[in-house]
């Protein structure tokens, strides 16, 4: 088995416990000789797999390619996406929620950052640009077993008092090893890193994520790509504003597999 399922639905029992909306994290969630043989799989940050994000709203890495992922990542995967897993989850923390996977792993997959690593605050997609159904839950799965808090790479859940930009920053989540953590998509969850990575040479903040859906509500709002919040040292630059517009347009999104 590849997660201790006790631990699992005792951490599922405090979601939703803690603002500003709706998560949970999970300690130790692989067991420990699957979290070892994940890290030893994860490719290096100069692998032709990855496919590279280097702009001014985020710096990083990705991978959601089947083809290629090792073994046991692939097997893992498979588990993560599996009517299995998603019943978990469901059945914790959803009355009469059906939770859909996404075997495509859009936007999720293999993500690694290094230092100078950013992404700036914003909402994920509302409505997935292939299926048409809502994004509802992230699982991100941190597997960077030298990590240490001074290298930073927290992951930062902001206020949520606007579906225009975030509110001030409630949260900073260490990505210590091992460590998932859970959260809903749909509540204006404003997230990302709230300062740049700022780890050694050679040394990366290294996760997997997996990504949840649902049917939508019939006022959802149809945003099919990330929408995106300047920092502060961004607000009147008006090339960041205008690619932020560009990066969040519907259109663009019918055009492509990647938020």
């Amino acid at each position: 088995m590849y997660i201790d399922k006790k631990n699992f639905l005792k951490s599922l029992a405090n979601y939703g416990d803690e603002g500003p909306f709706d998560h949970c994290v999970i300690d130790n969630f692989f067991n420990t000789n699957i979290a070892k043989k994940l890290e030893k799989e994860f490719p290096s940050f100069n692998s032709k797999s990855w496919l590279e994000y280097d702009n001014a709203l985020e710096i990083k890495k990705t991978c959601n390619n089947w083809n290629a992922f090792p073994p046991l990542t692939y097997q893992v995967f498979n588990y993560l996406n599996s009517q299995e897993f998603t019943s978990l989850i469901s059945k914790s923390i959803f009355k009469n929620k059906k939770l859909f996977s996404d075997i495509g792993l859009n936007g999720g997959g293999w993500h690694i950052h290094k230092s100078g690593g950013k992404l700036n605050p914003h909402l994920d997609y509302s409505l997935h640009p292939k299926t048409g159904l809502q994004r509802k839950l992230n699982i991100i799965i941190y597997l960077n077993s030298k990590w240490k808090e001074s290298w930073g790479g927290h992951l930062g859940f902001w206020g949520n008092e606007s579906k225009e930009r975030p509110g001030e920053i409630k949260k900073k989540l260490l990505p210590l090893y091992n460590r998932a953590i859970l959260f809903d998509t749909s509540q204006n969850s404003w997230h990302g890193l709230p300062e740049p990575v700022d780890s050694p040479l050679r040394e990366y903040r290294k996760s997997i994520a997996v990504y949840y859906l649902c049917i939508p509500p019939k006022n959802i709002s149809r945003r099919g790509k990330a929408l995106y919040a300047p920092t502060l040292d961004q607000e009147n630059d008006k090339t960041v504003l205008k690619l932020i517009k560009e990066r969040s347009s519907v259109s663009r999104a019918r055009d492509t597999y990647r938020n």
